[in-house]
């Protein structure tokens, strides 16, 4: 290959497999995994939106002990020492491999499904540690938490939203938020960058979660002109 088309040109391979997230804070070096999502629906290209997200994850201990170390590995080789971290990887038989490690806190509202300590919200961890404050625990509830990020299921404009007081009562169901407002122009990915909205649940397994959810969703419906 000429010089020239390797500077110029990136190649990639599809990496086949599961997907999970995790959220992490570094605190001098040493990361601390907060959370570990799994993500239940299937994630294959050529593009795809992400959905749902539950955590504590059902993946056996072992593998959640290779996510933690991939991970880990990534945001030494990346330099990252202090603050928030949000990886994703994809796992196979192969193992654990890391897509992203970004060094924020885990995007838009998602962040309300993790409760730590004695109530303390995700942001209130980060600022705590940012200010050198003692962190009393990082130990997440003890009990199931996951959000749907609520997909746009074609183009258009959205006229209005049914079914939102169906869905929020559904056993489960904290909140179901709905972020776009009528009148608004919805445009799916790959063009689109924004969701619906989210939906929050908690209970005491991830499966009965992640039922809640799938079935808050079914409630809803979208008039999309």
């Amino acid at each position: 290959m000429p010089d020239e088309a390797r500077r110029a040109l990136l190649v990639e391979e599809f990496i086949p497999g599961v997907e999970v997230a995790l959220e992490g804070l570094l605190v001098g070096g040493t990361l601390h995994v907060l959370a570990i999502f799994d993500k239940p629906d299937p994630l294959d290209g050529p593009f795809f939106e992400e959905t749902i997200y539950v955590t504590p994850s059902r993946l056996p201990e072992a593998m959640q002990t290779r996510v933690a170390a991939v991970s880990r590995d990534a945001c030494s080789a990346l330099g990252l020492t202090e603050g928030p971290i949000h990886a994703e990887l994809r796992l196979n038989e192969r193992g654990p491999f890391v897509l992203e490690v970004a060094a924020r806190s885990i995007g838009g509202l998602c962040s309300r499904t993790l409760t730590f300590g004695t109530g303390l919200s995700l942001e209130e961890i980060i600022l705590c540690h940012a200010l050198g404050r003692p962190l009393a625990s990082l130990e997440r509830e003890r009990r199931a938490a996951g959000v749907m990020m609520i997909p746009i299921p074609r183009a258009g404009r959205l006229a209005a939203v049914h079914g939102t007081d169906e869905a929020a009562a559904i056993d489960g169901i904290e909140e179901v938020a709905i972020t776009m407002h009528p009148g608004q122009d919805v445009v799916p990915l790959p063009e689109g960058w924004q969701y619906l909205g989210f939906i929050f649940a908690r209970a005491e397994t991830p499966d009965t979660v992640e039922q809640a959810l799938r079935k808050a969703h079914a409630r809803l419906h979208f008039a999309i002109e």
